[in-house]
């Protein structure tokens, strides 16, 4: 029998599914929820509810967006033939922070990953494929993760794109900015030495 009135319960369990969110800070959520005024509470269910009402993913990229296609896959100034492949939407925001970024964007939605049973078949690569081969695209970046499975998953696409004409490349990866050698993992440190450039 649940500690919790069933409705309090319900809510508890549903916020412990979102990552990040353990079953102790689930529960302080659900807490303050209750605590809360209720037209606030029922702003925050009417936002989800409106979030998947409204949203879905362009037909190009797979970015998440309100209108198919999405702003930069129908934006005139953007570079419609430089593509930056990231694993998820939240990613082009990173990106477009830089401001040194004018191309497009393709989304795979997530990584290989053989524990987690997630293969080539489960994410969005299809259209990246179908724009490569149709000859519109000079640049491919790949900018997944440094990761194990962000690794693995650039070089399945690097192996999969070579025979294309586009130019593929992968993100630098390395020391960050104000960041002391000392601190660095061996991976990190390696990754630098290879990224190398000349001093000009």
């Amino acid at each position: 029998m649940s500690r919790f009135a069933e409705p309090l319960s319900r809510l508890i369990d549903e916020l412990s599914k979102l990552p990040g969110i353990g079953r102790k800070s689930a529960q302080r959520l659900a807490f303050h929820l209750l605590r809360t005024q209720e037209e606030d509470a029922v702003a925050l269910a009417e936002a989800i509810r409106e979030l998947k009402a409204h949203l879905c993913l362009c037909s190009i990229c797979n970015n998440v967006t309100e209108l198919d296609p999405c702003a930069f896959c129908t934006n005139p100034t953007r570079n419609q033939r430089i593509i930056c492949v990231v694993e998820e939407p939240s990613n082009i925001a990173s990106i477009e922070k830089t401001k040194r970024y004018a191309g497009v964007y393709h989304v795979l939605h997530g990584v290989l990953s053989p524990l987690h049973s997630i293969g080539p078949e489960q994410l969005r690569m299809q259209g990246l494929l179908d724009r490569a081969r149709a000859g519109m695209v000079d640049e491919i970046i790949l900018a997944t993760n440094p990761t194990t499975e962000g690794e693995a998953t650039a070089m399945y696409l690097a192996n999969q794109l070579r025979e294309f004409s586009a130019r593929i490349t992968r993100i630098a990866t390395g020391i960050p900015a104000g960041a002391d050698i000392e601190y660095a993992d061996e991976i990190t440190l390696a990754h630098a030495m290879e990224g190398r450039h000349a001093m000009e």
